[in-house]
Protein backbone atom coordinates (compact mmCIF):
# COMPACT_ATOMS: atom_id res chain seq x y z
CA UNK A 1 0.00 0.00 0.00
CA UNK A 2 1.47 3.36 -0.98
CA UNK A 3 2.07 6.21 1.44
CA UNK A 4 -0.54 8.36 -0.29
CA UNK A 5 -3.16 5.63 0.13
CA UNK A 6 -2.37 5.37 3.84
CA UNK A 7 -2.76 9.13 4.23
CA UNK A 8 -6.12 9.10 2.44
CA UNK A 9 -7.40 6.22 4.59
CA UNK A 10 -6.24 8.04 7.72
CA UNK A 11 -7.98 11.22 6.60
CA UNK A 12 -11.24 9.39 6.01
CA UNK A 13 -10.97 7.76 9.44
CA UNK A 14 -10.37 11.12 11.11
CA UNK A 15 -13.33 12.56 9.20
CA UNK A 16 -15.60 9.83 10.54
CA UNK A 17 -14.28 10.29 14.08
CA UNK A 18 -15.01 14.01 13.97
CA UNK A 19 -18.60 13.18 13.01
CA UNK A 20 -19.01 11.50 16.39
CA UNK A 21 -17.18 14.19 18.39
CA UNK A 22 -18.46 17.40 16.79
CA UNK A 23 -21.80 18.40 15.27
CA UNK A 24 -22.12 17.54 11.58
CA UNK A 25 -21.77 21.16 10.45
CA UNK A 26 -18.43 21.57 12.24
CA UNK A 27 -17.19 18.40 10.57
CA UNK A 28 -18.37 19.72 7.20
CA UNK A 29 -16.48 22.98 7.77
CA UNK A 30 -13.31 21.09 8.71
CA UNK A 31 -13.51 18.90 5.60
CA UNK A 32 -14.23 21.92 3.35
CA UNK A 33 -11.28 23.76 4.88
CA UNK A 34 -8.95 20.85 4.23
CA UNK A 35 -10.07 20.75 0.60
CA UNK A 36 -10.25 24.52 0.06
CA UNK A 37 -6.81 25.48 1.46
CA UNK A 38 -4.65 23.82 -1.23
CA UNK A 39 -7.15 24.78 -3.92
CA UNK A 40 -7.00 28.45 -2.90
CA UNK A 41 -3.21 28.29 -2.86
CA UNK A 42 -3.14 26.82 -6.36
CA UNK A 43 -5.57 29.43 -7.69
CA UNK A 44 -3.40 32.23 -6.25
CA UNK A 45 -0.47 31.19 -8.46
CA UNK A 46 0.39 33.04 -11.66
CA UNK A 47 -0.32 31.16 -14.90
CA UNK A 48 3.43 30.52 -15.37
CA UNK A 49 3.69 29.09 -11.85
CA UNK A 50 0.67 26.85 -12.44
CA UNK A 51 2.30 25.60 -15.62
CA UNK A 52 5.46 24.77 -13.68
CA UNK A 53 3.45 22.90 -11.00
CA UNK A 54 1.60 20.88 -13.66
CA UNK A 55 4.86 20.03 -15.41
CA UNK A 56 6.40 18.94 -12.12
CA UNK A 57 3.48 16.61 -11.34
CA UNK A 58 3.64 15.15 -14.85
CA UNK A 59 7.35 14.54 -14.40
CA UNK A 60 6.65 12.62 -11.17
CA UNK A 61 4.02 10.50 -12.88
CA UNK A 62 6.34 9.52 -15.72
CA UNK A 63 9.40 8.72 -13.73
Amino acid sequence: MSTQTKIIIGGVAVGFLTLFVFPWWVTALIILGVIAAPLAGYLMLDPSQRKRVRAQSRKRLNG
